[in-house]
């Protein structure tokens, strides 16, 4: 069958054995530890059928499938593992190429196999890992719901409720004896290797330090005579952060912060508020502590941020003044009466 060739471009892009680390979980994952890639095509009759794609560690899905145009989707920063791009992009050409050639040859067969429309058919592919045992692959594929081949020892076998089909497909599948040895390699090894490489790549990103940026502006005033001083935090990873308005060492009960909201590239956003009169304002600072700042606080002081914003608005105030006394000279210049040119009549 042309899909099985789609395991032989996996062991290819992977080859090789890694005794080392083939076992090796990362430190802080729970075992077992799983990836599988389910696919499902429905059938709606010989010229109509719909798919639906996607890869899975554990309960979490980390990617998914477009058959049209062909493309896999990576649906976190470290999906792609410890793959090159290169490696990626024939892996994705190939696996669209043998997706169109699976479809043509089920649809050519479909009658032989007594497959009646509409019907559906799904494939999970995958591997486990516990940790100092020999990796476990399993690949099944079900009709209608229904257990009908799984891969079991280098060779296929057919499920009870499959039937008298199950068997017919087994025994043609077991034909192809390079096939099993390629998708023995392909659960056994290559799975293995590429989950692994997932596990220690979502690790790096999720152990990422991203330095938060912070700036103060005023908020609404929420009455006469009061301010609201506002502490934006933005860009840091991880979540965890700890924000406080302080006067010198003592925090300020009043602070009210704001749920953490996420950003477009990972990273979080949060702003803390307090309401003060406006004669109590001068010694307030915002202070910013987080995993990603080595134990050195960002402090900021209002004193500092009134200073830069009364500056700012002495520069403004003069530029206004200086451009409505240069437009006043211009305009007083221009209508200045012109000397007489007018020549005595003869």
């Amino acid at each position: 069958m042309l899909f099985l060739q789609l395991p032989l471009l996996l062991a290819l892009l992977v080859g090789g054995d890694n005794e080392q680390n083939k076992n090796s979980i990362p430190e802080g994952f729970q075992e077992p530890i799983s990836f599988e890639v389910i696919c499902v095509l429905s059938f709606h009759n010989s010229s109509w059928v719909q798919s639906l794609g996607s890869g899975w560690l554990g309960e979490l899905q980390t990617h998914g499938w477009k058959s049209n145009p062909g493309t896999i989707i990576y649906l976190w920063p470290w999906s792609k593992g410890n793959f090159s791009n290169e490696e990626l992009m024939e892996l994705q050409s190939f696996s669209h190429m043998s997706f169109i050639r699976f479809l043509q040859a089920f649809y050519s067969h479909a009658r032989k196999w007594q497959f009646e429309y509409p019907f559906e058919v799904q494939i999970a592919k995958g591997c486990e890992l516990h940790a100092g045992e020999v990796p476990v692959g399993f690949m099944r594929i079900a009709y209608q719901g229904s257990d009908f081949l799984s891969f079991q020892n280098k060779s296929w076998v057919s499920s009870p409720e499959g039937g008298k089909r199950a068997q017919v497909l087994r025994r043609l599948f077991n034909l192809f004896r390079g096939g099993q040895e390629i998708i023995h390699k392909l659960l056994s090894d290559t799975c293995p290797r590429f989950l692994l490489g997932l596990l220690d790549a979502r690790k790096a990103y999720l152990q990422r330090q991203v330095r938060p940026e912070a700036w103060l502006s005023l908020g609404p005033s929420p009455g006469p005579g009061q301010l609201t001083l506002v502490c934006h935090i933005s860009g840091f990873y991880p979540k965890p952060i700890w924000v406080m308005w302080m006067r010198g060492e003592q925090e300020q009960q009043g602070t009210q912060r704001s749920d953490v909201l996420p950003n477009p590239d990972g990273t979080s956003y949060l702003r803390v508020s307090l309401d003060v009169e406006a004669s109590e304002a001068s010694g307030l600072s915002c202070r910013v502590r987080h995993s990603s700042l080595g134990g050195q606080d960002i402090i900021l002081y209002w004193d500092h941020h009134s200073s830069v914003g009364w500056i700012a608005l002495a520069v403004i105030v003069t530029l206004v003044l200086m451009a409505g006394l240069a437009f006043w000279l211009w305009k007083h210049w221009t209508h200045r009466e012109s000397p007489s040119s007018v020549l005595p009549l003869e």
